[in-house]
């Protein structure tokens, strides 16, 4: 596995000065900002809600093994957190295999689909088996860059390796399954609101503020905060078209 702490201080940069960026603990808009400097105008049980998300980390039940490496490294490229320090990085995988080893749904299932959790089962192993036939390496030994193309190649429903695993699921509704789980799970977190200057649940105070574009007497003033995707990632790939020759057999090979 690559150490992502490193990557961070040798490529993140600032896109005005070209300075690298060291990890801070709070990056984002908002510096200095904590939300939970509101907890006392939340009501008790959303309060518990919210410190449980901070302190209350879920043990790994459901990945096993095998599967832990491969969805550690994916949720690292689908939310890279390389700006942060790595005692701030928000715990997505936990949170993810929470709710899949209580089977916490949505209430429906699409036709195309097996059960959440036999589909992330399988999305694992067509992940790692398209790695290792492409570079003959586990998803999670490789470098970042090979990384995101076999993750590209998924998110365009390009069936690289793993015909048999495809054929039993819809390659699109598993993408979307997972990416939606992992933002779902980082934007869920008080950090995460920390970095985007939101101020938490408005029950029961409220909103005071509606018009005119005005803070709320809690937030604080948004700060520059541009940065350059570092170049182990295609995070600043832009494709105009889907499917048409967006990725090639020579950029993941190579």
């Amino acid at each position: 596995m690559t150490d992502t702490g490193s990557i961070t201080e040798n490529w993140l940069r600032d896109s005005r000065t070209r300075r690298p960026l060291a990890p801070v603990q709070q990056p984002g808009y908002y510096p200095g900002y904590d939300v939970m400097g509101q907890k006392a105008f939340w009501d008790a049980a959303t309060r518990r809600v919210i410190e449980e998300r901070l302190y209350k980390i879920p043990q790994i039940r459901f990945f096993d093994e095998s599967e832990l490496p491969t969805i550690t490294a994916v949720s690292n490229r689908i939310v890279p957190q390389d700006d942060r320090t790595p005692e701030r990085r928000i715990p997505i995988v936990p949170f993810i295999d929470d709710r899949l080893y209580r089977n916490q749904i949505d209430g429906y299932r699409f036709a195309d689909m097996p059960s959440d959790q036999e589909a992330y089962r399988l999305g694992i192993r067509a992940i790692d088996e398209t790695a290792r036939a492409i570079h003959c390496m586990p998803f999670g030994d490789l470098d970042p860059l090979k990384q995101d193309f076999i993750l590209k190649s998924i998110h365009e429903e390009k069936r690289l390796a793993a015909h048999a695993v495809w054929q039993k699921m819809s390659i699109a509704r598993f993408w979307y399954l997972l990416v939606g789980d992992c933002v779902g799970v980082y934007y869920a977190h008080p950090w995460a609101w920390n970095e985007i200057g939101f101020g938490g649940p408005a029950y029961p105070r409220a909103y005071t503020r509606l018009e005119g574009g005005l803070p709320e007497p809690w937030e604080v003033d948004e700060q520059r905060y541009a940065w350059e995707a570092p170049s182990n990632s295609i995070s600043d790939l832009y494709d105009t078209h889907k499917g048409t020759g967006n990725i090639s057999e020579q950029e993941v090979t190579d």
